[in-house]
């Protein structure tokens, strides 16, 4: 990769999906969309993102050959969790296609429940959204369906809010689950990892020149 801002931003992001993502197996079928290459990373550069080229920029991730998963990174972004959040909803409302999910370094813990303890499991060292395309729902009716493709349609429902997601405890379940992974040690190991790629950012940023207000 010859941007060596947009490699660190890429290196990043890699921990956070090997170190925590799929070490601690919060998402079933992330470790094989990334090893498949269905993974689209595309970088938004600046504090603040314009949300016509950024939704045109996802757009042509969701619809390039394979692509089953779309993170779009925010590595300056200004504002904190209520930039990314109302960012989330414009892309929301102009790309019906796809269920789009927030997630940045600001998410609370909180052991409550399994619900109330997404935000953290959310806590990614730079803001970004995850996008799933609903066309991947398609791939329910072939008679060859994977657990994986499953799994994504059922995210993808839920992201979106359009209607009830069908009738599965997948979800509930993968939460749960979730939960029961992280509370018996209070979150310590996880906390651990996520602060270790938190010094790893801020130092590797600075080095590249790369503004990254996002995280304080």
């Amino acid at each position: 990769m010859s941007d060596p801002r947009a490699a660190e931003v890429h290196r990043i992001l890699e921990r956070y999906l090997i170190e925590v993502v799929e070490a601690f197996n919060l998402c079933p079928w992330a470790y094989a969309a990334r090893t498949r290459g269905e993974l689209r990373v595309e970088i938004v550069w600046g504090p603040t993102c314009e949300l016509t080229t950024t939704c045109d920029q996802a757009r042509q991730a969701l619809t390039s050959p394979g692509a089953s998963v779309v993170m779009l990174v925010f590595p300056e972004l200004l504002g904190g969790a209520r930039a990314i959040d109302a960012l989330r909803n414009g892309v929301a409302m102009r790309l019906p296609e796809a269920g789009v999910a927030a997630f940045g370094p600001h998410g609370n813990f909180d052991l409550g429940s399994p619900a109330k303890l997404v935000p953290f499991l959310r806590r990614s060292p730079d803001p970004l959204l995850q996008l799933v395309p609903f066309s991947i729902l398609d791939a329910l009716r072939q008679p060859r369906t994977t657990l994986m493709t499953a799994e994504l349609a059922v995210q993808a429902r839920v992201l979106s809010g359009l209607g009830p997601p069908p009738p599965t405890p997948l979800v509930d379940a993968i939460a749960e689950r979730n939960h029961a992974t992280v509370a018996p040690d209070g979150g310590r190991a996880l906390s651990r990892v996520l602060a270790d790629i938190a010094r790893d950012r801020a130092q590797s940023y600075q080095r590249a020149g790369i503004r990254h207000a996002a995280a304080s």
